[in-house]
């Protein structure tokens, strides 16, 4: 027997065992094995392949051809490719003509007989003439010419059921109709009623005044507005007719647009479509979208745990180190004091000659640097906090500056402290000439830009510490400038006006992207630790989600807060955004961005807290995370800092 098996030819032969083939002869019976059908697996790992009637081991033959003979066998014999190995014997056998004919219409899914036809033509049992006769030529059987006994018996059960009268014969029918009401037992109220699609008619309105036969005076049109309803048209007339005073109804004449207006009437109801609005019953719990529970968005600030206290002036603004160990605010009190965060001490207090509009901590962790915005001037001061070694490599990194030889003009005047003010930390003095609003750093480090109040195109600056050199990105104002931002990982520059939010791209020194706000007033602004995202906050009381990826239209805007939002921000690490409010409160929202583009941010409320008391109708001024802490930092207008954890 030949077995085909995944494109390879072997032979199967089977012995006179249990499964053998009993036809073959005796002759033949003598050099074929008798281990019947089994598994030849079995006996891979032995010397022999089964045993005999008698209980003796039938022993493998010899097999002396290593690879290299069967390599060379493989070249040099012409029959090689029909020759196959028997699994019961072992010994090659050599497939005839025949076999390998059969072999390769198996393989192509014919047939194994080549005689036989599949495509024979079909023999029609059937005539195609109407005949009185049987269709078929089959003789008939034996029993249908002999009454059937199973027959015989079903019927005399019947007959005796009859007679008992367990079976009654079916009563005869009656040939007089019966009338009925269809529709008597339906409910006229039911969905399913006969007329569940009657409309009723409209009803027309009732008449007024105007319709009277003694109206009002004021009601009866004068001359000029006689002739001008009768040159109208009859489309833009309000009145089809014009209203007429009687003495008494006695006088009235019979109507003459009476049969008109009926036949009118009667086109609207029979031309004019209606349609019953059928009320669809919502369960308004469905409608809400529903929102995983604060409880398991955890970890998220949600009591307070110190208030630093130590300014006698609104704190307009906070910043944090980058090893979270430090916290600096600035208030109109004139001074910026330096916090230990874990013990509410104030380590540092730096008195400046005026308002402070804008404090910024370096992000670089190998800088003792910070920014201050102070007046009409920046502050570059060197707090001393923390690692001695590394306020001393600042001061050696700004002193490292080499003028250049040639003096280029910039829109700002870089000074070094000298005295008093270098002895407290001020180290450089950048003065601008116009009141400043905002001072933020490039994620390197070396980068800051300021924002000042004016409408020209140096409202908005960039500065290279390192090489006290300043310019001004843009050629001419695209409105009042209320907040700029570097992108946390790209080369692109966020620019807040009122109404707008526009992205440029540094490196190609072009318009990326203008976003929508759909707010009155822009207050603040914070970009997504990925970047991806950005989150604004307005004076009308409104914080806009926008999705870069997505669209230059907020993805969601927010309305939580009751009053002017003054300060927004993202948590470095944890999903977490949070808003400050002149209400008092900071709201704290789990915002999770996925990294799967399909899937949109969730967006969850997680906590309002409050503890900051209203002053002069100002609440919190600047909300700041901490680096790694799910900690939040509020500043307000009553004159402290506050730590939720």
């Amino acid at each position: 027997m030949v077995q085909l098996v995944r494109g390879k030819v072997t032979l199967l032969l089977f012995g006179e065992g249990h499964g053998s083939c009993s036809h073959l002869p005796a002759r033949q019976s003598d050099i074929r094995n008798t281990v019947g059908n089994i598994p030849m697996e079995w006996y891979q790992e032995f010397p022999h392949i089964g045993y005999n009637l008698d209980g003796k081991k039938i022993f493998k033959p010899i097999r002396t051809k290593d690879e290299l003979d069967r390599f060379l066998e493989k070249m040099e014999n012409p029959d090689y490719w029909r020759t196959v190995q028997d699994k019961l014997t072992g010994v090659d056998v050599k497939l005839t003509d025949e076999q390998v004919e059969l072999v390769n219409r198996l393989q192509r899914g014919q047939f194994g007989d080549v005689n036989f036809n599949p495509y024979e033509p079909a023999v029609d049992f059937f005539s195609n003439q109407v005949m009185i006769h049987p269709v078929t030529n089959r003789p008939a059987d034996k029993r249908s010419f002999i009454p059937s006994l199973i027959e015989k018996e079903k019927v005399s059960r019947l007959v005796h059921a009859i007679k008992m009268g367990w079976i009654k014969p079916r009563k005869p029918k009656e040939d007089t109709p019966s009338y009925y009401d269809l529709w008597a037992h339906e409910d006229p109220n039911s969905i399913l009623g006969r007329h569940k699609m009657h409309v009723p008619a409209p009803k027309l309105p009732l008449p007024g005044h105007e319709e009277s036969y003694n109206p009002p005076p004021e009601y009866l049109p004068t001359d000029e507005e006689k002739l001008a309803w009768e040159q109208q048209e009859p489309s833009e007339r309000k009145l089809n007719f014009l209203p007429q005073h009687f003495d008494c109804l006695r006088r009235v004449p019979a109507y003459s647009r009476f049969i008109h207006e009926r036949f009118e009437r009667c086109l609207d109801l029979y031309l004019c479509p209606r349609q019953r609005k059928m009320r669809v019953n919502v369960d308004p719990e469905d409608l809400i979208p529903k929102l995983p529970r604060p409880q398991d968005l955890q970890p998220f600030p949600t009591v307070q745990s110190l208030v630093y206290r130590g300014h006698s002036g609104p704190v307009r603004c906070l910043s944090v180190s980058p090893s979270g160990q430090w916290l600096m605010s600035g208030s109109d009190d004139g001074t910026v004091r330096f916090w230990e965060v874990c013990t509410a001490r104030c380590l540092k207090t730096l008195p400046v000659q005026g308002a402070v509009k804008g404090v910024a901590w370096n992000p670089s962790p190998t800088l003792c640097l910070v920014a201050i915005a102070v007046e009409q001037a920046v502050l570059l001061v060197n707090p001393g906090l923390g690692d001695k070694l590394l306020c001393g490599a600042t001061d050696q990194l700004l002193e490292a500056f080499v003028p250049p030889e040639e003096a280029r003009p910039q829109p700002v005047l870089w000074e070094e402290a000298a005295g008093e003010e270098r002895s407290r930390g001020v180290r450089l003095i950048v003065r601008h000439g116009k009141p400043l609003k905002q001072v933020t750093w490039h994620w390197k480090g070396d980068y800051f830009a300021t924002v000042v109040s004016d409408n020209s195109h140096l409202q908005v600056l960039i500065h290279q510490a390192s090489k006290r050199w300043s310019q001004a990105p843009f050629h001419r104002s695209k409105g009042q400038v209320q907040r700029v931002l570097f992108h946390p990982v790209r080369p692109f520059f966020f620019v807040a006006t009122q109404r707008f939010v526009r992205v440029y791209n540094l490196l190609k020194q072009e318009l990326a992207k203008k976003l929508l706000t759909n707010c009155k007033w822009v207050s603040s602004m914070a970009v997504h630790p990925a970047g991806d995202n950005l989150i604004c906050g307005s004076y009308d009381s409104k914080l806009a989600w926008f999705d870069l990826d997505l669209s230059t239209k907020p993805y969601r805007v927010m309305r939580h807060h009751k009053a002017a939002l003054r300060a927004v921000a993202f948590h470095p690490h944890y999903p977490l955004f949070a808003s400050g409010s002149d209400d008092g409160s900071v709201i704290v929202c789990h915002g999770m961005v996925y990294s799967d583009l399909l899937q949109n941010p969730l967006i969850v409320p997680v906590k309002v807290l409050k503890g900051h008391a209203l002053t002069h109708d100002l609440g919190v001024l600047d909300v700041a995370f901490h680096p790694s802490q799910p900690w939040l930092f509020s500043a307000g207008a009553d004159a402290t800092v506050r730590l939720f954890t």
